[in-house]
């Protein structure tokens, strides 16, 4: 068994289905992903730094796919975007593109006190509140206290809704987070019937599958859009890669106060992430 030395001088096994992961997440198809990783795992010095590795994993995965040279890992984009507004409005835009309607900027009469809400979804005559949990480390998990908050809440309203106070009937809550959960956040949340979407959980529709069958990228995915730039963007309602891809540009650099060869720049290269 090999090893690879992590940052801190730990080892630990190298793992292919982690290498695997990473090229999926910089747009390999599955087939491709697998055979590389496996290339990657023959080759690789017992002992390597999980630096060297990444370094590798990019290089190799840029031969299969070009564009991947324009591109950042799925993850870090979602981390290096702002708490508000622009996580919150590209949670919302993704639900969007899964049939949900949603509205923002909602404050909602519980029977003991008014709630701020993300958003409401409304889907197959459900009708749920969004909250949205952001992390800058994508490392860090999301923990339990989201779920008991969401689920005080999900009772006020219902209780206010009854008494006549709140004028939304609230079946449910969902949260989401772009990191993982722990067991204990999803053990309550399964319990309480408090939805959870997080970087991969539930296995069947988490945030990271929901993105890719949409395509529905933030605009961070292309590499080189600064913060400043992302904000702007933002403010201007154009928080995924798709939006500045097919977008009008002139109106996108006006909307937005960034000049038109910048926008042209990224827009670029989101086309080609975005296309075969």
């Amino acid at each position: 068994m090999k090893y690879v030395t992590k940052a801190d001088g730990s080892p630990q096994p190298f793992d292919w289905r982690k290498v695997r992961r990473t090229l999926r997440n910089l747009g390999l198809g599955e087939t491709d992903a697998e055979r590389v990783a496996r290339e990657i795992e023959e080759s690789v010095p017992d002992g390597v730094k999980t630096a060297a590795v990444l370094r590798m994993i990019r290089a190799r995965a840029q031969v299969v796919r070009p564009a991947v040279a324009h591109r950042t890992n799925l993850r870090r984009a979602l981390a290096l975007l702002r708490p508000k507004p622009e996580f919150e409005e590209f949670v919302r835009v993704l639900l969007r593109e899964h049939g949900y309607r949603v509205e923002s900027g909602c404050i909602l009469a519980g029977r003991c006190g008014e709630h701020e809400v993300d958003a409401v979804a409304y889907k197959d005559g459900t009708t749920i509140f969004v909250e949205v949990k952001h992390h800058a480390s994508h490392h860090r998990m999301t923990g339990l206290d989201e779920g008991r908050i969401a689920r005080a809440i999900v009772e006020d309203l219902q209780e206010g809704y009854r008494s006549g106070q709140c004028t939304v009937s609230i079946d449910g809550a969902l949260i989401v987070c772009n990191t993982k959960l722990s067991a204990h956040a999803k053990r309550y949340a399964t319990c309480r019937g408090i939805g959870h979407i997080g970087w991969d959980y539930p296995e069947e529709q988490n945030l990271r599958t929901m993105i890719e069958e949409t395509q529905s990228y933030p605009v961070t995915i292309v590499t080189g859009v600064s913060p400043s730039v992302s904000a702007r963007l933002a403010a201007a309602g154009f928080v995924t890669a798709k939006q500045v891809a097919y977008g009008d540009a002139a109106a996108i650099a006006h909307d937005a106060g960034i000049p038109l060869r910048e926008v042209l720049l990224i827009a670029d290269r989101a086309r080609a992430i975005l296309e075969p």
